[in-house]
């Protein structure tokens, strides 16, 4: 907070910007480093996460391309709107 504003970030529930990008491409990093990026369709509580339009990386090289895939929310270590 600067000069008693709030910024944008600030103060923000990380569940309403997951609800806001549904429908829009994503990253999602896991923690063994392997990264999926598709469209997002569903998120929740426990940020298990619905893919569609998937592709897998790993180390940077596109390993595989999904129809849909489901990610358990223990194994993301972030998700980040492309």
């Amino acid at each position: 907070m600067e000069n008693g504003t709030a910024t944008q970030a600030e103060g923000r529930d990380p569940s309403s910007f997951l609800t806001e990008i549904i429908g829009n491409p994503v990253t999602v990093k896991l923690n063994s480093g392997v990264i999926y990026k598709g469209e997002l369709q569903s998120v929740d509580g426990y940020m298990n996460i619905a893919l569609e339009k998937c592709e897998e990386h790993v180390n940077g090289t596109k390993k595989k391309s999904y129809g849909d895939a489901f990610v358990r929310g223990n194994n993301v270590m972030y998700i980040s709107a492309d």
